[in-house]
């Protein structure tokens, strides 16, 4: 070995980082890292049926949220086409002051805080006009869901049903067409439907109850699911929604509950 050599030693390589897995220091069983799922499983509350995580964000976090369902659900759309159905934070009603559990229980009180409660149990002169519109899921979730805003109805103000499982189109365009709709329950292509048949509506809203925080027994929710989730970001991003998010002369609230 040369004089320079020993002066000027060849700097030893980096030790590689261990992959040995930490052990439990009861039970000395390894420890398995937990991934982003993993972290999201500890907000779901199966026994109620409730996502708790959606009522934790913010409305950055949330408008991040949607964007990433979105992109992963819309492989077959273009980013121009994908970025049309963004949400802006700006658009999503703040909800965070709700403390309680977001279970159908809470769902009155949740909306009596968002809205004047006197009015949730009044009904726009013009027919088929709600001034609330929840959108959830799935038929059977909707059903629970005008059960529990029962309270609300009145002879000149009818909750309405507007989804597909075992009612029509058609029985949906007449119950529309003949009835003073103060707050309505759907799922998003019923909707879309009503609204394209001229059935539905959509001069007189005033908010847009997103069901996000339930989930079924596979622990989806709405925004889990594309056959759920992309006909819920085409809704929620109906350009005359847009236009009103931000609006203040009339505004249109976007609610996630």
């Amino acid at each position: 070995m040369s004089d320079e050599q020993i002066a000027n030693p060849t700097p030893a390589a980096p030790k590689a980082k261990s992959k040995k897995r930490h052990r439990d220091p009861e039970t000395g069983a390894k420890k398995r890292r937990k991934s982003a799922f993993d972290e999201d499983e500890e907000y779901l509350d199966l026994e109620a049926g409730v996502n708790k995580k959606i009522a934790l964000i913010d409305n950055l976090l949330l408008a991040d949220h949607l964007a990433k369902k979105v992109r992963r659900f819309g492989t077959d759309l273009t980013p121009v086409e994908l970025s049309r159905l963004d949400i802006s934070p700006s658009y999503i009603t703040d909800t965070s002051s709700f403390l309680k559990a977001r279970s159908l229980d809470n769902l009155p009180e949740f909306l009596e805080q968002f809205a004047d409660p006197k009015k949730l149990g009044e009904a726009p002169k013009t027919n088929g006009s709600p001034h609330t519109l929840i959108v959830t899921s799935a038929g059977l979730r909707a059903a629970d869901i005008v059960r529990s805003v029962r309270k609300y109805q009145t002879k000149d103000n009818t909750v309405a049903k507007l989804f597909a499982k075992h009612i029509k189109v058609k029985e949906s365009v007449q119950l529309l067409e003949k009835c003073r709709t103060g707050i309505a329950v759907g799922t998003p292509v019923r909707l879309y439907d009503l609204v394209e048949n001229s059935a539905l509506k959509l001069d007189n809203l005033e908010r847009l109850v997103i069901d996000a925080s339930h989930i079924d027994q596979k622990k989806r929710g709405i925004m889990d699911m594309k056959d759920t989730m992309m006909p819920l970001a085409r809704w929620m991003a109906r350009p005359e929604f847009k236009e009103r998010y931000v609006d203040t002369e009339k505004p249109l609230q976007l609610l996630f509950f």
